[in-house]
């Protein structure tokens, strides 16, 4: 698509004049009533009666459109170049800080990415700049679903259907920009979406009426070994296959693990059911990718299988079909090691090696 129709005319859609990541009305509103998030302050005003706001930190928060509300203002709307510099500033300045955690990052950050998205809708914004702003955006999302699903996020609280929601419409949105006819990084995308929607067959139809230069990439095809082998139940074939794949391919299809697994433990269960069977918890571990032997005897009893020292007794009469089984949130061998050598914004801005 002509990089001339990144927006829409302007005669059908306003388009924003502010040329800052925050409206100055907001910025001063926000200082008034103390509803300036830390990472906006000022340096130096942190312990005064009212801190300020620093311009060059302070980011646009998201608006919950209400019945009545006015239409923003083009003033309150920020033009597609700074929404890039917004999303630039929040993966570049404020993902890597060590001096926050992940659930105060992770808040702050997606609240800012969902108002450039509300901007963006105002606007219409298509094309090549969509594409360019919906990317990062879902890779972030994508590393947020991992890390909120184990790290300790209290108080900030996780509404992990709402997210899943978020990462939804995302790529509902990106895809369609794909079939408009903005690449960008495309082949990763539309892998990263096949993993997210493991065994889908909605997903897989769509990834089978791909163009050949994108269902020929070595993303996509290593996204459809993946589901084929989940689909056949091939579940040492599955697991082998995930750890080649990339960090940002990983996370994506991380949480489908613990169902997955739940689903290998009944197969195995059924074949090695005896009286006398006695499982080694060590490889059983490495053939569902499991830290250690401890998590293996932990997903094993949650499914009512005995475990004694270092082996499972598979019994079928035994086996019980558990909602609840652990969710084990990280996951070394299957993905952070694979963040070895990379920082979170080279995953979320470029291509995946």
């Amino acid at each position: 698509m002509d990089s001339s129709n990144d927006t829409a005319a302007s005669e059908h859609f306003p388009v924003g004049t502010c040329l800052s990541m925050c409206p100055e009305q907001e910025r001063k509103e926000r200082e008034l009533q103390h509803r300036l998030h830390r990472f906006e302050v000022l340096a130096g005003t942190e312990g005064s009666h009212l801190p300020q706001a620093d311009p060059r930190k302070t980011v646009k928060e998201y608006s919950r459109p209400a019945a009545g509300k006015n239409a923003p203002r083009p003033s309150d709307l920020r033009p597609p170049a700074v929404l890039l510099k917004t999303v630039q500033y929040l993966v570049e300045e404020v993902v890597p800080r060590t001096d926050a955690s992940w659930g105060e990052i992770y808040t702050f950050v997606s609240d800012r990415l969902r108002a450039v998205r509300q901007d963006m809708i105002v606007q219409r914004v298509q094309g090549k700049t969509c594409t360019a702003l919906l990317e990062p955006i879902l890779a972030f999302l994508l590393c947020a679903s991992y890390f909120m699903s184990h790290e300790d996020s209290k108080p900030y609280q996780f509404d992990s259907a709402l997210h899943s929601r978020h990462v939804r419409e995302c790529f509902s949105w990106l895809l369609q920009c794909y079939k408009d006819g903005s690449s960008g990084r495309e082949a990763e995308f539309q892998a990263l979406f096949l993993l997210y929607d493991l065994g889908s067959p909605e997903a897989l139809h769509h990834a089978l009426q791909l163009p050949p230069r994108i269902k020929e990439t070595p993303e996509v095809q290593a996204a459809l070994v993946v589901n084929w082998a989940h689909l056949e139940r091939n579940h040492v074939r599955f697991f082998r296959l995930l750890r080649r794949l990339s960090y940002l391919q990983s996370i994506a299809v991380h949480h489908h693990l613990s169902l997955c697994r739940s689903y290998a433990l009944r197969v195995l269960n059924h074949g090695y059911s005896s009286r006398d069977s006695r499982f080694p918890l060590g490889l059983l571990a490495r053939m569902l990718a499991l830290e250690s032997q401890e998590q293996a005897a932990e997903l094993c009893q949650s499914h009512g299988l005995k475990v004694t020292q270092d082996a499972v007794a598979f019994l079928k009469v035994a086996f019980k079909d558990t909602p609840g089984s652990p969710v084990h949130g990280s996951s070394h061998e299957l993905v952070d090691k694979k963040l070895e050598g990379l920082t979170l914004p080279e995953i979320i801005k470029a291509r995946s090696s």
